[in-house]
């Protein structure tokens, strides 16, 4: 019987060059995933002029 310590080493090594390489290829694709998911921020709430002037145009919108 022979222990083949050089050859479980090798695997080993492959092992984690290849866990590594995964791992660095998630990261990646979960980053640019993560920028397209961020929405673009609310529009600010109107002022009190353009809710006066809102108000004004429904007003009249009505009227006609």
């Amino acid at each position: 019987m022979t222990l083949n310590y050089g050859l479980f080493l090798n695997t080993l090594i492959d092992f984690s060059i290849l866990a590594f390489a995964v791992f660095l290829l998630v990261k990646g694709i979960n980053r640019l995933r993560r920028k397209q998911v961020a929405a673009p921020p609310a529009p600010p709430a109107p002022t009190p002029q353009e809710k006066l002037l809102a108000e004004i145009r429904d007003l009249l919108k009505a009227r006609a």
